[in-house]
């Protein structure tokens, strides 16, 4: 069943008053002045967001607040061109300007959108994401070739908590919501000596979750039960070094059960599923000013994270189906992460060519060790090592131009071996960076024109190898497949008018992808199971806008807004597991579909937010808010499709001398939408009740849910 795109005219003209007199998604405070700068730290340099020649959406402490976020997934509407896929019980995989991964089974995959907390790389543990205690979260869009290399094809999202304070105070919070929502967390901070100071943070959420298991009379099987604790000291070992240490620890034991035959929120599974997170974490940042020529930036950081993912395979209960079928999965991963940065930034007495170019010089290093028991019958490890060299140099042409030139170099080694006998190993050299040209048009416009080169690493099919090996219908060169390249170019417009009260950006870009790696799927006819690998199409070209405003219309008044255009397809594309192609029930005969043209999986043509805070007194703030997005392909496989959808989201928050209390509901007209879909065709229908009919099964997106919330500084 695939469903039109539509957009409602409501949501029309409000995200098209949003435009013309908005703001971008990032909640800030004013000032005498306007609105206040926001610093964009995920850079090689610090730099204000305005002044930064990329497409960054920037999410303060504020906006955090405001939206009640509890963890990353909540905040990514906010940004354009930002997509996630759910199949989990949280949308922990991300989609940058229809780049991205979607789900992540037997084989090991290399991300295509970076994630870092505190220096700490969580690429590819999405459920590490909790916004407990964050100060900001940085969405950069576009290849980060230069910066941070393999993992960042698409973008980089960087999230970094609040720091030590040397004055002390301590902070509380609730939450109490609808489907037995409550969430506890507290924050601490201060001064051990007059050099050390020290933050504490702790939270623990659980919810039931909003669907009901009629089987089992249960309504918690798709629950959310999570716990984080980070600490952070700040040791100022003199004026000229600083070193800041975090420790961060994550338990999270959250049920997975959340398809359904009717695509109703109400299951038949009798063996529910679960999303589980075990982690131990920690980092070293330092800051080193003590020499006239250079400043020293480094980051070590360590991650050991226990994953474990299961599901009810049949999605009903033993006997359901007249010829006995009943089945689980369930996928066990441990992965241990090592990264160092070391990073060289020229001070004004280094400055080159008379004093016109700064410069930027690092080297780095990533070694991941990553191993899997699927079933207790299945075992493979896949270890990764990396290395990098990257400079950055920025000349001044005249007072008007600048041109920014990176480059990276990375050697990449890749091992992998399962219980199935395959063995591989793959040693690539890789490389990205970006040419940029800036034009300070005034002191508060910038206009600049990029080009940036971006990649991911190939890698080894290991399941398709061993399963398939004598099947002439799987070709040899699905048992590999190779690095994928993306040329990015990019024109943009950004800067603060009207005395600061408007901030807008506005972008433009075109990318041309090389052998882009897209995942298919081959059905198992001995164990009923569809098994997922990867393939190169030719390639894929995507062209898109991206709008962010932020309009201060008065003290009392804050409208913004944020607008995303995409159009993302594939080029020169044969499938070879589209299920609409199926002519026999063998699992592999298949017939290729050409899906040159093709818009690629999870990239909506729109996405908008806008909205307004107003505060009707001086202590009670009302914030409306109206998210959008166009329908997608859930998959390369199938036609089915998501449903275009707008929610309503509203927040009424009374501010005390040192407290708040908030009303808040989400999705409040309570629209059906769908979060994650798969089809299934007339050789393998799943429901007896239609005789096996070929249907769509959808992942609910969620209800309308209401809370109140409340905090209390001493």
């Amino acid at each position: 069943m695939n469903h039109p795109s539509r957009k409602s005219p409501l949501a029309w003209s409000i995200s098209l008053a949003g435009c013309l007199s908005a703001g971008t998604a990032t909640a800030v405070e004013a000032n005498s002045t306007g609105l206040e700068e926001i610093i964009v730290t995920s850079q090689l340099r610090a730099a204000n967001q305005l002044d930064l020649p990329t497409s960054v959406s920037v999410l303060d402490k504020a906006a955090i607040r405001a939206r009640g976020a509890s963890n990353l997934e909540q905040l990514l509407n906010l940004a354009p061109n930002v997509n996630f896929a759910a199949g989990a019980s949280r949308g922990r995989f991300i989609q940058i300007r229809g780049i991205g991964e979607r789900s992540q089974f037997i084989d090991p995959v290399n991300p295509s959108v970076g994630l870092i907390i505190d220096g700490i790389d969580f690429t590819g543990l999405g459920l590490a994401a909790s916004t407990l205690d964050i100060d900001q979260v940085e969405i950069l869009r576009g290849p980060q070739g230069t910066v941070y290399g393999a993992n960042a094809l698409a973008g980089l999202i960087s999230m970094t908590s609040q720091a030590p304070t040397a004055e002390p105070m301590a902070k509380v919070s609730a939450e109490v919501a609808e489907y037995n929502g409550r969430t506890l967390s507290a924050v601490g901070s201060g001064a051990l000596t007059d050099k050390l100071t020290y933050r504490l943070a702790a939270r623990t959420q659980q919810s039931d979750g909003y669907i009901e298991n009629k089987y089992l009379g249960r309504s918690d099987t798709n629950n959310i039960d999570e716990s984080i604790v980070r600490g952070k000291l700040r040791y100022q070992a003199s004026e000229d070094l600083q070193l800041d240490f975090t420790a961060l620890t994550i338990d999270t034991d959250n049920g997975y059960d959340a398809f359904s035959l009717e695509n109703t929120r109400e299951t038949l599974s009798d063996q529910p599923g679960w999303d589980r997170q075990k982690t131990l974490a920690g980092s070293v940042i330092g800051h080193w000013t003590g020499s006239e020529n250079f400043t020293l930036e480094t980051t070590l950081s360590i991650a050991n994270s226990d994953t474990e993912y299961g599901y009810d395979e049949d999605w009903t209960y033993a006997g359901f189906h007249p010829w006995g079928y009943s089945s689980t999965d369930n996928y066990q991963r441990d992965k241990d992460n090592l990264s160092a940065d070391l990073r060289l930034l020229s001070t004004e007495a280094s400055r080159l060519f008379n004093g016109r170019s700064s410069w930027v010089a690092g080297v780095y290093f990533r070694d991941e060790s990553e191993s899997l028991e699927r079933n207790q019958s299945f075992t493979s490890q896949f270890d990764t090592q990396n290395a990098a060299l990257y400079g950055q140099l920025r000349t001044q042409l005249s007072e008007a131009f600048d041109l920014v030139t990176g480059l990276r170099f990375e050697k990449r080694d890749a091992d992998y071996a399962d219980s199935l006998a395959v063995d591989s190993n793959k040693k690539e050299n890789l490389w990205g960076g970006n040419v940029t040209l800036e034009y300070s048009h005034s002191e508060n416009t910038l206009i600049y024109g990029t080009v940036s080169r971006g990649y991911k690493a190939g890698g080894v099919n290991g399941r398709i190898i061993s399963a398939f090996a004598n099947n002439s219908n799987i070709g040899s060169d699905q048992f590999e497949f190779d690095t994928e390249q993306l040329i990015n170019y990019e024109l943009g417009i950004k800067g603060a008018w009207l005395e600061n009260r408007l901030q807008a950006q506005l972008a433009a870009f075109y990318q041309d992808r090389s052998d882009v790696q897209a995942k298919q799927s081959v059905f198992d006819p001995s164990d009923f199971s569809f098994d997922d690998y990867l393939t190169n199409a030719a390639g894929g070209k995507t062209t898109g806008l991206e709008i962010e405003l932020n309009y201060l219309a008065s003290e009392s008044l804050r409208l913004f807004a944020s607008a995303g255009w995409l159009n993302a397809e594939f080029e020169d594309f044969l499938s070879s597991s589209h299920v609409d192609a199926r002519d026999d029930f063998n699992g592999i005969a298949l017939a290729p579909v050409n899906l040159d043209g093709r818009d690629v999986a999870h990239a909506p043509n729109y996405q908008f937010f806008t909205g307004t805070e107003w505060s009707v007194t001086p202590n009670l703030v009302l914030r409306l808010e109206v998210e959008g997005k166009d329908d997608f392909y859930f998959s390369n496989s199938h036609n089915e499709k998501s449903t275009a959808h707008e929610l309503l989201n509203a927040r009424l928050t009374y501010h005390g001398n040192n407290w708040e209390l908030a009303l808040w509901g989400r999705n409040l007209t309570d629209k059906g939408y769908y979060t994650r879909g798969f089809y299934f065709s007339n050789q393998f229908g799943n429901n007896p009740a239609n005789g096996y009919a070929p249907e769509a099964y959808y992942q609910q997106g969620e209800p309308r849910v209401a809370g109140i919330s409340g905090t209390y500084t001493f």
